[in-house]
């Protein structure tokens, strides 16, 4: 009973107590900040302050936590990641997709002094080491192997100055096949040309590896709605004739034909009119008959 007895105690001393929390210790999470429109006017000491009933409750807002936009993870890639980057790259992207994706599947790491000067030194050495010792980038390897696929078509401009030159070339990698060709990393087997015709240039990829990839040069397409229409209304007229010359030739047949028919027509009708004139003959010539020597 004693035991129970002072067990009662100290739960009721401790319920008694006023529950303090150490607001240092403990951030406010989710707290909007508001500030009056209106100023209290200051009252006399002692006094509580004189309110409006309406004036003194509009409030307006000066920092809400809760729905400000949140900050954005720094990270460290270890391998290529689409539409993110390559490896030794860092990237900014959400904490739900750092937390979640990245850092669980081994794609990234947390940028820390350590992680930073590994892969420093890995681009380091990728730029200044020896040929034999330098490793192609997987991003690298994508690269290659997307310009082994590829074939480079440019359009000729009507200028008469137009050339084709490496600046124009590194330009139309760019807008066509959607790659950064350096100039230093483009080799070109003429210095300019204008000409319609194949071609042929090389690509090298981070110094290492060099692929060759075919260059057209074409005539010039306008992009035009007018031209389009126009190129249109050419390809239909192109087909309506080649549709009507197989159609002539078969009227031309069946014109022969008929005409072979009117032929033996006519050497029928001479046939039957021969034949005619013969059995004509034929009566007129007859001896007379036994009537008109009965008569």
């Amino acid at each position: 009973m004693n035991m129970w007895s002072s067990g009662r105690r100290v739960l009721q001393a401790l319920l008694s107590q006023p529950a303090v929390r150490s607001f240092s210790l403990t951030p406010a999470q989710n707290t909007v900040v508001v500030e009056r429109w209106w100023q209290v006017p200051l009252s006399k000491v002692g006094s509580p302050p004189r309110l409006h009933p309406r004036r003194h409750r509009i409030y307006k807002l000066v920092e809400d936590t809760k729905h400000v936009p949140k900050e954005k993870m720094e990270l460290i890639l270890t391998q290529t990641v689409p539409k993110l980057g390559g490896r030794g790259d860092t990237v900014f992207v959400k904490k739900s997709v750092g937390r979640n994706k990245l850092l669980p599947q081994g794609l990234a790491v947390y940028p820390s002094p350590e992680n930073k000067q590994m892969f420093a030194e890995e681009l380091r050495l990728l730029r200044e080491g020896k040929p034999e010792e330098r490793v192609q980038t997987r991003t690298g390897q994508l690269t290659v192997e997307f310009l082994k696929r590829s074939k480079l078509k440019i359009n000729k401009m009507p200028s008469d100055e137009f050339q084709v030159t490496k600046e124009v070339v590194c330009r139309q990698f760019l807008k066509k096949l959607g790659v950064v060709v350096p100039p230093q990393a483009l080799s070109l087997p003429f210095e300019s040309v204008k000409d319609l015709g194949d071609y042929w240039c090389e690509v090298t990829v981070n110094g290492m590896d060099t692929v060759r990839i075919p260059v057209s040069l074409v005539p010039y397409e306008d992009p035009s709605a007018s031209y389009q229409q126009q190129l249109k209304t050419q390809t239909q007229q192109q087909a309506a004739a080649d549709i009507s010359e197989p159609a002539d030739e078969e009227e031309a047949a069946v014109e022969a034909d008929a005409g072979k028919d009117s032929v033996s027509q006519v050497s029928e009708v001479s046939d039957s009119a021969g034949a005619a004139r013969t059995q004509t003959g034929e009566d007129t010539t007859a001896p007379p008959s036994d009537r008109h020597k009965k008569d």
